[in-house]
């Protein structure tokens, strides 16, 4: 198995339609060898725990209403050619993401790892769920196969706060300023949202030289 390791944040718009798009290539080539592992990035490692009005954030980032919809404008083009349905007014808060980190950590120990990643996605993306919120981050790990009453205890503690948080820094001395970033075999860095063709030339390229 090649090492497929995947710098995401899962209020990162981009690393839902770059993950699509890779798996649009992984159905053409169901014999890849990618073992996929997800790390911690936080956009906004300095958002209270609470989040903020995702209005209120939008605009503060961006310089008002018109700069926000100006920015996200490619979001939604790229995401409807992706086949996703991005529901933008359904969100109403921008979460804190630490919490969403354990989770997928803790969902990784137990092999649920990629069910838990995409759940978040959906639950932001096209629910408009709270996914700073214990109890969905709950009911996701519950949907996934986890067990929701541990894993709300362990959310309600600080267990591993200090390791994601140790996690996020390393990436980002490792260079990586922005996310999605596919890290291949432990070399080879894939920013950004790449076309399923590209990942098809990937997975033929390593299948080569492995024979």
């Amino acid at each position: 198995m090649v090492k497929l390791d995947i710098v995401s944040d899962p209020i990162c718009p981009w690393c839902y339609i770059g993950k699509t798009l890779l798996d649009a290539a992984l159905l053409e080539r169901p014999n890849h060898p990618f073992e996929i592992r997800w790390h911690p990035f936080q956009l906004n490692p300095d958002m209270p725990e609470g989040g903020r009005d995702r209005r209120a954030y939008l605009e503060g980032k961006f310089g008002g209403k018109e700069g926000a919809v100006r920015a996200y404008a490619p979001v939604v083009e790229r995401a409807e050619a992706a086949g996703l349905k991005i529901d933008f007014e359904a969100m109403k808060r921008t979460p804190n993401t630490l919490d969403a980190h354990r989770l997928i950590h803790w969902a990784g120990i137990e092999h649920h790892q990629e069910a838990v990643v995409m759940a978040l996605f959906r639950a932001y993306f096209e629910e408009g769920r709270d996914i700073g919120a214990h109890e969905v981050l709950a009911d996701i790990a519950d949907t996934a196969g986890m067990d929701a009453a541990v894993v709300l205890k362990l959310l309600e503690s600080d267990a591993d706060r200090a390791e994601i948080i140790a996690r996020d820094t390393q990436v980002r001395e490792m260079g990586i300023t922005s996310v999605p970033t596919f890290i291949v075999a432990g070399q080879h860095a894939v920013p950004g949202c790449q076309d399923p063709d590209l990942w098809v030339r990937v997975i033929d390229d390593i299948a080569a030289q492995e024979a």
